[in-house]
């Protein structure tokens, strides 16, 4: 009888310990920019092919919660100064007033406002892009591509989002009415962010930055 009430005892004490253990893991996560490995892109219409442009220097933090998806959040800052179209010409003409005007509005800015559950997966990022000086609400449709320990005691993840806006939303206008009557550039901007996050190791455990 004693045995026989070990046996039937055991399976709830297990599934106590795996409530326990899901408990546990079910805390949000907080991944910060590793920007080596990141990036924040964009491709617009440039009379009939797209262009492709990036921001080199930028920061973000993701708030991943994977057992309440609402609880998730993101938070990102870019210096409009770091576009980047691999043309200094055209690089220094977006930084100037026909475009970003970066000495006026030197940040671009994300803020998330809501997260849910999107198709096949995917989550709706639901927030306000700042820039130009304008704040208008986006949602960008993103992916979760998974996380695991990584070197020197680092914890990584990965993100990817997109969505598309209408840059004269932003007071972005500027245009050019070619021979054939068609603009030379187009007014939808595709945006692709990936990002990869990092955890820094807990203080004391390996790998961890030392204090000084």
């Amino acid at each position: 009888m004693r045995r026989s009430a070990v046996t039937r005892a055991l399976p709830l004490v297990m599934a106590g310990v795996l409530a326990a253990l899901g408990a546990a893991g079910a805390a949000p996560t907080t991944y910060k920019t590793d920007p080596a490995h990141s990036e924040v892109g964009f491709d617009i219409r440039h009379i009939f092919t797209k262009v492709h442009g990036r921001f080199t220097r930028f920061t973000a933090t993701i708030v991943h919660d994977p057992q309440n998806i609402a609880a998730s959040r993101v938070d990102a800052e870019i210096e409009a100064a770091s576009i980047s179209t691999d043309n200094e010409r055209r690089d220094n003409d977006l930084r100037s007033s026909n475009f970003f005007a970066v000495d006026t509005f030197p940040k671009i800015t994300f803020s998330s406002k809501s997260v849910s559950a999107g198709p096949n997966g995917s989550f709706l990022v639901n927030g306000d892009l700042t820039m130009h000086g304008v704040t208008k609400p986006v949602t960008l449709t993103a992916n979760f591509l998974g996380s695991g320990p990584a070197m020197g005691g680092m914890t990584k993840a990965g993100f990817e989002g997109t969505t598309r806006i209408n840059r004269k939303d932003f007071g972005i206008v500027w245009n050019r009415t070619l021979d054939s009557g068609n603009p030379l550039l187009g007014d939808d901007v595709d945006i692709a962010i990936r990002i990869e996050g990092n955890v820094p190791p807990p203080p004391g455990a390996e790998g961890a930055p030392k204090k000084n």
